[in-house]
């Protein structure tokens, strides 16, 4: 295993992990931009412009860049995130080359108005259809309640009315700002031939004009909750809703901070889908259809997570045993037999997908997007074997989890205060 690392004159970095006994090559274009560099006249402008770039190119129509994914066996898609939007795919090695140049390609778009007028009809449809779907846009006002004030607040798809309002103008210059050469990693993983790699980036990226780059903000500390002891609590009401689902947010480790490794540690061992806290008292006992936590990281905040639901007469029985399971990991951690139980699982996972050249992809890249750094799988296992009690008792004392946080109900249950209808937003997902 080895990586290597260059940078086109016009900023364009390209890197890449190469594994002599990988069977499969992966590439993929890794933008830093998302909805938190979004204004409020462009907001959902990141993953619209996501869709428009498989619309075709002045010389490629998106009928043709189907086939020609299809005709290359490509495992091929995009997503947008809050702080990112990716454009890669999965081909047999001898597709490297192929697949780079055709992502390449169509990173710049046409953007053509009457393309344009039509992906923004199906905007709209899918804001609407996740607003219509469990957990009826929960997670998204839970994010705003959360983070007010700090970029991160900003859900991905945006709202309907600020759809509506982008201009085909107004995306033109986003995509001019935002798809700088020097705002761009190209990365690859697995079977890779790294200087051929390079030369397809020249050949096909080199003339990319370079825009003087755009920083970030970064509002420091992130306003989360308020500090303190705060707790905010959202209700939404759909009463025909099968479940009651809820989404609780409390602050954690941003990207950064060296305690975001024991966050995704103590993540697993409260709401892994197997032999955790929450498994063996809300599962395996049949009291919620489903219950997680998890650590999300951003460049500058971070969260834990924590999704439930279940039937809504059992709902504030089971919030109030979450607060309490919360509570007692926060003041007496866990046992030494947990703790072992999720190093190895962690382990396991790490090793696992360092084996699929697609999931070493995104960590790959998006390390290097966001740090400038690169861990191998070998860098991630040590730091998993050397975590420890203490650094559970250090990430309790920092961000404690029954602290401040923001829960969001949604389904059948009424409340007499604090009901709020959603509005109308969403996460993005894969096309």
């Amino acid at each position: 295993m080895s990586f290597r690392h260059e940078t086109l004159p016009n900023g364009l970095e390209v890197i890449a992990e190469v594994s002599d006994s990988a069977l499969s090559t992966s590439v993929g274009f890794f933008v830093n931009t998302g909805s938190r560099d979004e204004s409020d006249p462009i907001w959902g402008v990141s993953h619209f412009l996501e869709h428009m770039v498989f619309k075709g190119t002045d010389s490629l129509s998106a009928d043709e860049i189907n086939r020609r994914f299809d005709d290359l066996g490509a495992a091929a898609n995009a997503f947008t995130s809050e702080e990112d939007t990716v454009y890669y795919a999965s081909v047999l090695p001898e597709h490297q080359r192929a697949a780079t140049e055709l992502i390449g390609r169509i990173l710049r778009p046409a953007l053509r108005e009457e393309d344009f007028e039509t992906e923004k009809l199906v905007i709209l449809e899918e804001i609407q259809m996740y607003d219509d779907q469990p957990p009826f846009g929960a997670d998204d006002v839970c994010r705003a309640a959360f983070f007010a004030g700090h970029p991160a607040a900003r859900s991905v798809l945006g709202t309907l009315d600020s759809v509506r309002g982008i201009t085909v103008e107004g995306m033109r210059d986003y995509h001019r700002r935002r798809y700088a050469p020097g705002n761009i990693v190209l990365a690859a993983t697995g079977a890779v031939d790294f200087e051929d790699l390079l030369e397809t980036a020249k050949r096909i990226c080199g003339d990319w004009e370079p825009c003087p780059s755009e920083p970030r903000a970064f509002p420091r500390p992130p306003r989360t909750c308020g500090g303190g002891n705060e707790v905010i609590r959202e209700q939404i009401v759909r009463e025909a809703a099968a479940l009651e689902y809820v989404i609780r947010f409390s602050a954690g480790p941003d990207g950064d901070d060296p305690d975001r490794y024991a966050a995704k540690w103590l993540a697993m061992m409260l709401g892994d889908e197997s032999g955790s806290r929450f498994y063996w008292e809300f599962i395996d006992s049949g009291a919620a259809d489903y219950a997680s936590c998890h650590h999300q990281e951003f460049l500058d905040t971070g969260v834990f997570a924590v999704q439930l639901s279940s039937d809504a007469e059992s709902i504030e029985e089971i919030l109030e045993r979450t607060e309490e399971i919360l509570t007692d990991v926060t003041a007496n951690g866990l046992t030494s037999a947990e703790m072992e139980q999720a190093r190895s699982k962690l382990a396991s996972r790490i090793v696992l997908s360092g084996e699929r050249a697609r999931r070493r992809l995104f960590g790959v890249g998006l390390e290097w997007a966001h740090a400038r750094r690169y861990c191998s799988v070998a860098d991630d296992l040590a730091v998993v074997e050397q975590l420890s009690g203490a650094d559970l008792g250090r990430l309790a004392e920092r961000w404690p989890l029954s602290g401040s946080h923001a829960t969001v109900l949604a389904g059948p249950l009424e409340s007499g205060s604090g009901v709020r209808e959603p509005s109308a937003t969403a996460n993005s997902k894969p096309q």
